[in-house]
């Protein structure tokens, strides 16, 4: 199967063959020297500014995003959630979940936030702003240099959820002044899923510090105390750490953060061109580089889906709920190269050719 989700996704070599080993025991020295190191290059890979530190949450990124919720903000905060698909929409449910004001910029399916649209909320009572950089359901890209600008106008507490952007879109967490990232390890880190990790500003790690979650498994505070010791609160992932450590050491072999970003962005560029001509509209009015929606123009997008799997040995990702019969997305992230590209193109040639697509 050549895998074209956007996660899991296809690991390197190196990544695997770790993934054959027995596990060590970690409340070790040994560990925790994997786990600063883990750190390190976390904080050197998101850009992130002096005093900024990062955990690694044993969970999905879901975990992390109520995380963050639960441990940032409390009923005084009023916070900005910008809506614009299904995880958007994730960040809205964690805030009535956890009896959270919000307001909820929603936006239609593959549409980008316009400056204009943002700045109706300027000047008001908000505290906080949550977005997913990659609206990973319809695959827009937000601006997040203009949503900084405008949470350090407004003096408001700034969440990105990098999930699906992390290594895949340039982002500077320090130039943004984003407060909070978050990512996951079945991303562009290409490692199985069960990792989120969560990096916090120098603000970010006060201001969690002041706070008390009626929680005991997602208590930052206590995370971020047990990280200065490359340790976690509670048994992690054990061999996914170990992974994510080869992973990032790869990524710095390779050339760096700058290089990963512009390998995925060229995977990306390479699917666009080669899909030219086929009956498929691009929903999204600022593609980000992880994935591309594809709106099929006379064909049910769930049916390729499923043909792509059972008849060519190729996953693409479906949509749910109301999208599922009008959109499905190719990824570009993971061990995929362009000639992986032309075998997926010639897949949707061949369906045209049969009068499937």
């Amino acid at each position: 199967m050549i895998n074209f989700t956007v996660g899991p996704v296809t690991a390197s070599e190196e990544v695997l063959s770790i993934g054959t080993e027995q596990l060590p025991y970690f409340r070790t020295a040994e560990f925790s020297e994997i786990m600063l190191e883990n750190e390190k290059y976390i904080l050197k890979y998101s850009k992130a500014g002096r005093n900024a530190r990062a955990v690694f949450m044993t969970c999905s990124s879901t975990g992390s995003m109520e995380a963050v919720v639960m441990n940032c903000f409390t009923k005084r905060d009023k916070l900005l959630v910008i809506n614009g698909g299904s995880f958007g929409q994730r960040f809205v449910d964690l805030c009535e979940i956890h009896e959270i004001p919000y307001v909820s910029i929603a936006l239609e399916y593959g549409k980008k936030l316009q400056k204009e649209k943002l700045y109706e909320f300027d000047e008001q009572d908000f505290t906080g702003l949550l977005v997913n950089v990659d609206e990973t359901s319809t695959g827009v890209l937000y601006d997040v240099e203009m949503l900084g600008e405008f949470c350090e106008k407004n003096h408001l507490f700034f969440v990105c959820d990098c999930v699906s952007s992390f290594l895949a879109d340039s982002f500077d967490m320090d130039k943004v002044k984003a407060d909070i990232m978050i990512t996951g390890s079945q991303k562009v880190l290409a490692c199985p899923p069960g990792i989120s990790i969560i990096v916090f500003s120098e603000k970010a790690v006060e201001r969690v510090n002041c706070l008390k979650p009626k929680s005991m498994y997602f208590n930052l505070k206590s995370m971020l105390k047990d990280q200065e010791r490359g340790q976690t609160s509670f048994t992690p992932a054990v061999g996914i750490l170990l992974q994510i450590n080869a992973r990032l050491k790869e990524i710095e072999r390779l050339g760096g953060v700058d290089k990963e970003v512009e390998r995925v962005a060229l995977q990306a560029k390479d699917f666009r061109e080669k899909i030219k001509g086929l009956p498929f509209m691009l929903i999204s009015e600022s593609p980000a580089n992880a994935v591309t929606p594809l709106h099929p123009l006379s064909a049910n997008a769930y049916e390729i889906v499923l043909r792509l799997k059972e008849e060519y040995g190729i996953w693409v990702c479906p949509n749910g709920g109301e999208l599922r019969d009008y959109l499905f997305r190719v990824g570009h992230i993971g061990a995929l190269s362009h000639e992986d590209n032309s075998t997926l193109v010639k897949a949707f040639q061949d369906l045209k050719l049969r009068g499937l697509l």
